[in-house]
């Protein structure tokens, strides 16, 4: 993996000073087959302010899987250790493009988050492309929220108070079971909270995306590999489910109120905003906050005040989706 250039910011004056140390430490990769293994191998760390942070208990459950599946889905559980009773919960989706990334390396924000929202979190380390297609994923994740509804006593949670979230491809991969879940009845989750979320394909087919928008670390062609991972076909074709590419549902009503977080550099701005926008229309409350001068995963640079923001402001959300109480102690900085 070949780390760019030293940057600057009279050469890139569309990037936000204060994420550019984070630019010149994590690589801009092109996501391909020759390089996934080593990939997936180095997950990409989450910065966790840790004043305050409160005693959270973590185990690791296995889940009975759909039909497709051979062994169990296992899910991450976390759980503030001094809180008794049945707690709000979050079912959590992580990133990775469809193809990288892991429920236990996603500990760190979802300990925090336990902690911070007096909620449970529940992370799926769900199956990843190429190796399993569309719907595996969604399956995989479908299993884990019939599963919290059925097992909310053992698992001391709220079944009213369920909700959704994921970064990126796990964005993508949260709002199509939100959809998923409307279309086929059942529990349905109270809010879907969606990090940059991964959800339009047919993003693959365009060519001009403007000044720096997809430059840095997530690029049109890891996106066109993504994509072709999981669906197994070309992005951009007709036939694509709605739940493998969110974007592509004709009808958005009757869905969860979402919140969606995005960069104006990030390569899905364009297809974030419009899903907002969509889920609006169709009277459904979108929550929609866009952070300038900055690229995919911007909130994962630690140091830098807007990424500091971005993940207060996330975290408030959370918390008034789930009507929990602000802490004093806790409140955070106005988002841009």
């Amino acid at each position: 993996m070949m780390i760019g250039s030293m940057l600057d910011a009279a050469a890139h004056p569309y990037v936000d000073p204060e994420l550019l140390p984070f630019l010149q430490t994590v690589p801009t990769v092109t996501f391909r087959d020759g390089i996934l293994e080593q990939i997936r191998s180095a997950p990409m760390a989450w910065p966790v302010e840790t004043e305050g942070l409160r005693e959270v208990e973590t185990c690791e459950y296995k889940v009975p899987g759909d039909a497709s599946r051979t062994d169990p889905v296992p899910a991450r559980y976390h759980r503030p250790a001094d809180v008794a009773g049945p707690l709000p919960a979050i079912l959590h989706v992580h990133g990775g493009g469809f193809v990288s990334g892991s429920a236990a390396a996603s500990d760190r924000k979802c300990r925090k988050l336990a902690g911070a929202l007096q909620c449970v979190m529940i992370s799926v380390d769900y199956r990843l492309a190429p190796e399993t297609r569309f719907p595996g994923a969604l399956n995989d994740c479908l299993a884990v929220f019939r599963w919290m509804h059925a097992q909310a006593t053992a698992l001391r949670l709220d079944p009213a108070r369920i909700g959704l979230m994921g970064e990126s491809a796990g964005g993508g991969v949260a709002a199509g079971l939100a959809l998923f879940l409307r279309d086929h009845g059942g529990p349905q989750p109270i809010f879907q909270h969606l990090i940059y979320p991964m959800i339009d394909d047919r993003t693959c087919l365009r060519r001009n995306h403007g000044p720096g928008v997809g430059e840095f670390i997530w690029t049109p062609k890891s996106n066109h590999y993504g994509w072709s991972s999981l669906l197994g076909v070309e992005p951009g074709v007709d036939g694509i489910s709605c739940y493998a590419a969110p974007a592509r549902a004709a009808d958005l009503a009757a869905l969860p109120p979402a919140f969606i977080l995005t960069g104006d550099l990030d390569l899905f701005y364009d297809e974030d905003v419009e899903y907002a926008r969509r889920l609006n229309a169709a009277g459904i409350a979108a929550d929609l906050r866009v952070y300038r001068g900055c690229f995919h995963a911007f909130d994962c640079a630690d140091g830098a005040d807007i990424a500091r923001q971005a993940r207060a402001c996330s975290l408030e959300a959370l918390r008034a989706a789930m009507g929990a109480q602000l802490e004093p102690s806790q409140s955070p900085r106005p988002s841009r």
